[in-house]
């Protein structure tokens, strides 16, 4: 039989081991059936021993030098998980990274998700992901790894987040496909970084500025039209830019002066449609043919994006720290401004939990303190001593 030791393999005790006259076996103090097999020659080659349903089964996983310990260790577990399920432990190369990320987008994310979702799975995938861990195998991505690719977008917050979040829900998946051994997620301690939340609300002076610019670019007819009512639309609903851009005219019942979204972020909504965003509609001119309410460049296709004429916007206009969707934001505020309770604004803007209209709570207090500041000195002007006579 081969010697059998109970070392815990490390770099340089794997270096150390020595066959002494026949070959010898070292077995992992921390991985049952995981070794490192050493030959008289000096060539050592890590192993993997487990029992199954068709009994005792070692593999060779490959010579010594050419991968770290752990991730040998890795490799090793998921072999003996595949030995104790009964099936072939060799049966075809670990998958990768970019394997895995193939099949999530192919699989579920473009199956499952909105449009937005499946823009952020690309972009976390392909700006950050795939570049950093896309060639290694499932079992050799540990925690030091997340944490390095977490480390390296410290800068921006929310990419680091949105990295660390799209690459362990990767991993959930791995696990359901039987890709990856059960509870080995590497993201699974990881910390996401705190992000500041952004808020900017347009005031009322912001808003004429964005209408007469608007106006001004429409009568020198350097904008695509299409865009310009896409942009009104937005002002005027508080919807998202995909549920403006993917608004077709059977969406839009002037009868009921409603939009009825029917694959909305939270599920099918109605937006109520006032005169003003009536008359938006109205001024658009309908393609035959063609399902789309806000036609793009190409011949029947829609708008896809409004981002460079929202740079264009705010070229003109100034606002440079102002994004499209803080027209939403600015809805929302100017609803609260008007009375309008958190409920009411929730409906409107399609909130599924209540938790999301939240977030404007702040809005609804300076309203109050404004309102109460605008009745108290209304009767403080009769009540207080001096005041009275004054008025």
């Amino acid at each position: 039989m081969p010697k059998r030791s109970a070392l815990r393999l490390t770099k340089r005790i794997v270096e150390r081991l020595t066959a002494d006259g026949k070959d010898a076996i070292f077995w992992d103090a921390d991985l049952a059936g995981f070794g490192v097999r050493v030959h008289t020659t000096g060539r050592k080659l890590y192993i993997v021993q487990s029992r199954g349903p068709a009994g005792l089964k070692r593999v060779t996983l490959g010579r010594v030098g050419t991968e770290t310990v752990d991730a040998r260790r890795r490799e090793a577990a998921i072999v003996i998980d595949r030995i104790k399920r009964g099936q072939d432990p060799r049966a075809a190369p670990e998958p990768t990274v970019a394997d895995l990320a193939e099949r999530c987008l192919k699989n579920h994310v473009e199956v499952r998700c909105k449009p937005g979702t499946v823009k952020n799975y690309r972009l976390a995938l392909q700006n950050h992901i795939l570049p950093a861990l896309g060639k290694k195998a499932l079992g050799d991505v540990g925690p030091e790894d997340v944490a390095t690719l977490q480390h390296a977008l410290r800068g921006t917050p929310s990419a680091a987040n949105l990295a660390v979040w799209v690459l362990s829900r990767m991993f959930v998946l791995a696990e359901a496909w039987e890709m990856a051994p059960p509870g080995r997620n590497p993201c699974r301690h990881v910390r996401y970084y705190r992000e500041t939340a952004r808020e900017r609300f347009l005031t009322p002076e912001e808003f004429r500025l964005l209408g007469a610019t608007l106006k001004r670019l429409e009568a020198e007819g350097s904008m695509m039209p299409s865009a310009l009512a896409a942009l009104r639309l937005l002002m005027l609903t508080g919807c998202r830019s995909d549920e403006v851009l993917s608004l077709k005219w059977d969406d839009v019942d002037r009868t009921a002066r409603v939009l009825r979204l029917r694959d909305a972020k939270t599920g099918p909504r109605m937006v109520p449609l006032t005169r003003a965003a009536l008359k938006v509609l109205d001024g658009i001119e309908r393609a035959e043919g063609v399902p789309w309410v806000f036609l793009g460049a190409k011949p029947k296709s829609r708008l896809a994006c409004l981002s460079w004429h929202w740079r264009r916007i705010k070229r003109e206009t100034g606002l440079h720290d102002v994004r499209v969707h803080d027209l939403r934001h600015s809805y929302a505020s100017r609803a609260l401004a008007l009375g309008e309770s958190l409920p009411t604004i929730g409906r409107l803007l399609g909130h599924a939990r209540v938790g999301t209209t939240a977030k404007y709570a702040h809005l609804v207090r300076d309203a109050e303190k404004a309102a109460a500041a605008r009745t108290g000195d209304s009767i403080g002007a009769h009540i207080m001593p001096g005041r009275a006579e004054a008025a």
